[in-house]
This record gives structure tokens, sequence and C-alpha cells, in this order.
């Protein structure tokens, strides 16, 4: 116990680390998703294809070659990024991909008829969106979007391959240090906790939303 009490501030510190690149990732990809499942499904073809396109390069190829690629690769061609700002161009920019998709699978699974009405009413695309589509879809989207956020937090542990002094970074330098497995434990644990408050904060929301199908 007093190894682990000995081990805990340097945990923190990686668990900062850790906590910002999640924050920051889910405030950043998740307007970012919606704006891209918005131009998906507009009537402008050449802007859905370049979207679709996007979606499949990040969905289709590794978070961690796409971390690799913003900070060893980009660099070849002139173009450099520190540690901090790569992960979070590649969290970005893959999560993004994903959201998109959650969000516009949303959008489509409302009925066309309120599209009708809604237009019937005389209401612009972006007031339908906004006042209609919008809410009912936040309903729909919660539990994939609960997924999705529960992986990013394990998703965080890959920037380790940037030499970043993450969570599973400083658990990793502890162990070296002191031959003992201990601080895996400890991280495993700060994982688990984050994952828990996750799991009941969107619980909550999935419950709330659920009470007005009931009325």
């Amino acid at each position: 116990m007093t190894y682990i009490m000995n081990i805990v501030p340097q945990m923190l510190e990686g668990a900062v680390t850790t906590g910002q690149i999640f924050f920051i990732t889910l405030c950043l990809s998740l307007p970012m998703g919606m704006l891209l499942a918005l131009c998906r499904l507009s009537g402008f073809l050449p802007l859905q294809k370049l979207v679709a396109f996007y979606v499949w390069v990040l969905r289709g190829t590794p978070l961690m070659l796409q971390l690799l690629f913003f900070y060893f690769a980009l660099p070849s061609i002139g173009i450099r990024f520190d540690d901090f700002t790569a992960a979070m161009l590649a969290f970005v920019l893959n999560y993004s991909a994903y959201f998109c998709e959650i969000f516009r699978a949303g959008i489509q699974a409302i009925p066309i008829g309120q599209y009708e009405a809604a237009h019937t009413l005389g209401m612009s695309y972006v007031q339908t969106m906004r006042r209609i589509i919008l809410p009912q879809v936040l309903r729909i989207i919660l539990p994939p979007v609960s997924n999705e956020t529960i992986t990013l937090v394990k998703d965080t542990s890959l920037v380790y391959v940037l030499a970043m002094n993450d969570l599973m970074r400083t658990a990793r330098n502890l162990v070296q240090r002191d031959f003992d497995i201990t601080p895996f434990l400890v991280a495993g644990c700060f994982y688990l906790l984050a994952t828990l408050l996750l799991t009941v904060l969107f619980d909550h929301l999935e419950k709330r939303f659920s009470k007005y199908d009931n009325k």
C-alpha cells in the first residue's frame, strides 16, 4: 500500500495528459462529426463524395497509423507538429469520422414524413434539423456515442507511441524502474474508474430521454 501511495502522484500526472486528450478530442470531434454528417446528407453530390471518402480513409486505417503519420511522416515533407498537436489531429480526425456515421444513421432513422411535414409548414432545412430532427436524433444516437466515448478512453493509451507521458507510459516507466507490475494494475484501475463514470453518465442520459418516449 505504501508503494501505491508513493506512485499515485506520478500516475495522476500521466492521467492529466490522458484526460486532456480525451476531453479535447470529444469536444472537437462531436461537432465536427455532426457537420460532416450534415454535409454527407446534403444534396450536393461532390460534397457527399468528398465526405464519404474522408470517412472511408479515417475509418479504414488504424488510429495508431494515423498518429505515426502526423508525427513521423509529415515532417519528411516539411510539416512538423509537436507530439500533443499530432496526437490531437489524429484523434479528432479519426473520431469525427466515426461520429459522422453515427449522426448520419441517427438522422436517417427519422421518418421522411417529418421532413415533409416541416417543409409543408414552410420551415427551412436548418430550422427542420434544429427544431425537429436533431432533438430526436440525440435520443437515438446516445448508445453508440456512449460506446465510442468509452472506446476513446482506452484509445488514449495509443499516444504511448509518440513518447508522450500519458497514463500508460508513466505506468511502464515505473514498472521498468521498480521491476514491479503494480503500476500497471493502478493504471488499469484509473481506466476502469473513467469508464465506470462514463457508463453511469450515459445510462442516466438514456433513462432521462426514454421518459419522453412514454409520454
